[in-house]
């Protein structure tokens, strides 16, 4: 059969002709390919929709991831820079300095008991004078002619009792005889009794005056020293407290006053012995005992006053100068010593910042003792081994997380 009967019959193309309408030859067919079943469709979908909640989960993960450092990056990078070191242990015996005032044993100021002029005065400042020693004269003209007039009244006076006397002794004895009338008796008997009054107060009055009239002269009150002379001769001198003569002091044995803190007022005893040291004598150490105190505490500066005498005899010491007052106090508990910007003024009262943990803010309530500006003790609220804070910044708080500093100037975060 030739190929005109086969219409139909399709001829395979021959290798290494063209396949194309230019060629002449016929179009090559693609071979039958299997479809595709439902179930393998939604496999793929629930693949693919697995992995896209994957990615999603991932990025929402490595987001939240990223926050987190950056906040704690944040965080750490606002951390406040500071220096903690250990808190010097105090020595078991506390000693500790307080100013004292040094005061004559005796202070007195002099003044007229009466009035004139300045006649004389008979030592200067810095004479030691024992008691009893004249310090000046006043002249009191007026004085002595009232001293003059009350005599002269007091002799009258006893005159007139004297007749008083014998008038109504006389009346007395006739009376009994009724030669006299008993009111004339009784009458001369009262005039009697009068009149001896009379002489009594102008005997009182003339010893008045001549009390007034010896503080003409002015005796020293005691053993001391003439610390002022604010009169001359020739000055008027007033009666009264308002015109000060002389100042006189006694100086043998001295007082020391000073102020005991209140937290060391339970250890100051009486008879005490207790150093103190003046500038004006460097290198030297004198004693003191205490004698006394005021067994109160002052509410104003919780203090207690305390009294402590040194012997003076050499006249090394003088009344009005400082000393410092050397108090040894044994200690029942440890203490710390911290520098004066450690502390932390909080209106819950005083903290100190410690380091806890590596790098974490912890305030602490203290009680200080001795200040002496530059240090400071702490009596109460550390224990050994706790990182003070040197100089906390004022914003610090509880629980807040800082940056530790080495003193030499290189950081490191402790507990990163």
């Amino acid at each position: 059969m030739t190929n005109e009967n086969k219409p139909n019959e399709r001829r395979a193309p021959q290798s290494g002709h063209p396949t194309g309408p230019e060629g002449g030859h016929d179009h090559e067919v693609a071979p039958e390919q299997k479809a595709i079943g439902g179930g393998t469709a939604i496999t793929g979908l629930v693949v693919l929709l697995v992995v896209a909640v994957l990615l999603v989960g991932w990025g929402i993960l490595s987001r939240r991831n990223a926050n987190t450092v950056l906040a704690e990056r944040t965080n750490d990078l606002a951390a406040p820079s500071v220096i903690a070191l250990s808190a010097n242990q105090g020595a078991p015996i506390d000693s500790f300095l307080l100013p004292g005032n040094v005061t004559a044993y005796t202070d007195s100021p002099i003044f007229a008991r009466t009035s004139g002029y300045l006649t004389k005065w008979y030592f200067d400042i810095g004479a030691r004078v024992p008691q009893g020693a004249l310090l000046a004269e006043i002249s009191t003209p007026e004085l002595d002619q009232q001293l003059a007039q009350a005599q002269a009244d007091l002799v009258t006076a006893q005159s007139s009792a004297g007749n008083a006397k014998v008038q109504a002794e006389r009346y007395s004895d006739l009376v009994t005889s009724d030669a006299v009338s008993h009111l004339d008796t009784d009458t001369f008997v009262t005039q009697a009794a009068t009149t001896g009054s009379a002489v009594k107060s102008a005997e009182a009055n003339v010893q008045r005056l001549k009390e007034l009239q010896s503080f003409e002269k002015v005796y020293a009150p005691f053993d001391g020293v003439v610390t002022a002379r604010n009169i001359d001769i020739g000055q008027l001198i007033t009666a009264g407290s308002t015109s000060e003569l002389f100042h006189l002091q006694s100086i043998q044995t001295l007082r020391v006053y000073t102020n005991v803190p209140q937290i060391y007022s339970a250890n100051v005893k009486r008879g005490q012995k207790i150093d103190l040291t003046f500038t004006e004598h460097p290198g030297k150490t004198f004693q003191g005992t205490l004698v006394r105190t005021a067994d109160a505490i002052d509410p104003v500066s919780r203090t207690l006053l305390v009294e402590i005498d040194v012997n003076n005899r050499n006249n090394e010491l003088l009344p009005g100068s400082l000393a410092e007052v050397h108090f040894k106090s044994p200690i029942n508990s440890p203490t710390f010593i911290v520098p004066s910007a450690a502390l932390i003024f909080r209106h819950e009262g005083l903290r100190v910042g410690t380091v806890v943990n590596g790098n974490v803010a912890h305030l602490v309530p203290v009680v200080i003792g001795i200040d002496d500006g530059a240090t400071v003790q702490i009596i109460s609220g550390l224990n050994a081994g706790d990182k003070v804070i040197q100089d906390p910044p004022d914003s610090l708080i509880e629980g807040e997380k800082v940056y530790l500093e080495s003193p030499g100037g290189k950081g490191n975060a402790g507990g990163k």
